[in-house]
């Protein structure tokens, strides 16, 4: 079923692209597209904050069917199979719908497989592009082409596959300037190139439990959320991508909500400080995470890592430079959930730490035995950090911890469907 569902994932968005690219082309909006293995949701809030009203915005969909179906306007509800057959037949005329008022399009797009950057690319045929990073993320399916030895590696393959976004860029491309990755991708276009780097835009970084301070180019940018150094990226291309679109940049970004699941904070049970960051995992965006969290709280600091998935060749030798990683920190407690954590992750921090009694983990998940045991060892004031691609679990531990059981609705991934799946994990 898997080979099947493979062989046809490209053939079947094909279906929709057609009809989406009708409807872009009546349309024909100025096209921003934001990139990169993670922080796109961030930029995208980043951007949203400054424009608003005046641009649509592609809220949930990034990938080759969802993209198309947001230009359609076709919306899956319950996310059953049952959905297909009417969207089938609703995009025919779904692509002659009035267009949207709004004359600008930012879109998150992702890169989950080969083929997918080539594809969305020559769909979106973007005016802008901002490139964040590159990272091991679904690099599973990148293997077959290391195998057939058309790349040296996963990264050089996936870093090839978000370079379309580059190479069909028509005005100006936004890119990672610290990563020879994204740098190798330049010569792919005839398009203007800006590289961002720390050491031309990043003047300072400072951090602490209120608030974070950048100064980018001798502009201080101020939030009242906790953001990982990183971040400065998606400052520094929200301000070009605003500039190039010519409108008016604010650097207060007074209209930003960031959303779930990245680094918000929540009061737990026993006066504890519960930062979840739960959406996602690969293993740079842990290192930020990680980086960030033991720089601003002095207190008990607590970290709950759930298994980092779709890694493929990869997964061992990522799971085991996350232990070298942890090995860094002088964290109280080291949670760590999953198999792929108890095999690799754990029998390296176990010899590099030699402090057993300050790691605990899960092979299977366990979640009702994870929630009763953090409730029986936390003590009060603990500042706990959860980060994983085990998001449903994740996110069902932080809801049995929160003081105030109505901050679940500042969670992530709050439809029905995925009530439904957490629910089961409890079983």
């Amino acid at each position: 079923m898997e080979t099947l569902k493979k062989i046809l994932y490209f053939p079947i968005a094909s279906y929709f692209k057609f009809f989406a690219q009708i409807r872009l082309r009546k349309w024909n909006p100025k096209i921003v597209v934001v990139t990169g293995s993670s922080g796109k949701t961030t930029l995208l809030h980043l951007i949203e904050s400054q424009i608003g009203e005046r641009a649509r915005f592609s809220h949930h969909a990034n990938s080759s069917y969802g993209i198309p179906f947001d230009i359609l306007d076709l919306h899956r509800e319950t996310l059953q199979p049952s959905e297909w057959l009417t969207l089938f037949l609703q995009a025919p005329s779904a692509a002659f719908r009035a267009s949207p008022k709004e004359n600008i399009y930012v879109v998150e797009a992702d890169c989950d497989r080969p083929g997918e950057g080539k594809f969305l690319s020559e769909l979106l045929r973007p005016d802008i592009v901002l490139w964040l990073n590159v990272s091991r993320t679904h690099s599973m399916n990148f293997d077959e082409l290391v195998s057939q030895k058309r790349f040296a590696n996963v990264d050089e393959a996936i870093a090839y596959e978000f370079g379309y976004f580059v190479e069909n860029c028509s005005q100006v491309a936004m890119i990672n300037g610290d990563l020879q990755l994204e740098i190798n991708q330049e010569k792919r276009t005839k398009t203007t190139i800006v590289e961002v780097t720390k050491e031309k835009y990043l003047d300072s970084y400072k951090i602490n439990e209120r608030e974070t301070t950048f100064t980018i180019q001798q502009q201080r940018y101020s939030f009242d959320a906790l953001l990982p150094q990183d971040v400065f990226y998606s400052i520094a291309m929200c301000k070009a991508a605003i500039k190039s679109l010519g409108l008016e940049f604010d650097p207060t970004f007074k209209k930003l909500v960031l959303p779930p699941g990245r680094s918000t904070v929540f009061h737990g049970i026993k006066s504890t400080t519960l930062i979840d960051s739960s959406y996602n995992a690969n293993l740079e965006s842990i290192k930020a995470m990680l980086s960030m969290f033991a720089e601003i709280f002095e207190k008990k600091k607590w970290v709950v890592l759930g298994d980092m998935l779709e890694l493929g060749k990869e997964e061992k030798d990522e799971h085991e430079k996350l232990a070298e990683l942890l090995a860094k920190f002088s964290f109280e407690r080291i949670i760590l959930i999953g198999p792929r954590m108890e095999k690799y992750t754990y029998p390296q921090l176990d010899k590099m730490t030699k402090k057993t009694k300050h790691i605990n983990f899960y092979p299977k998940g366990q979640r009702k035995i994870v929630i009763l045991d953090m409730q029986r060892e936390l003590t009060g004031g603990e500042v706990v950090l959860f980060k994983g691609s085990q998001s449903l679990l994740l996110e069902g531990i932080i809801e049995e911890l929160l003081e105030n059981k109505k901050d679940s609705n500042k969670l992530p991934r709050r439809e029905q469907i995925w009530k439904d799946k957490r629910a089961k994990l409890l079983d």
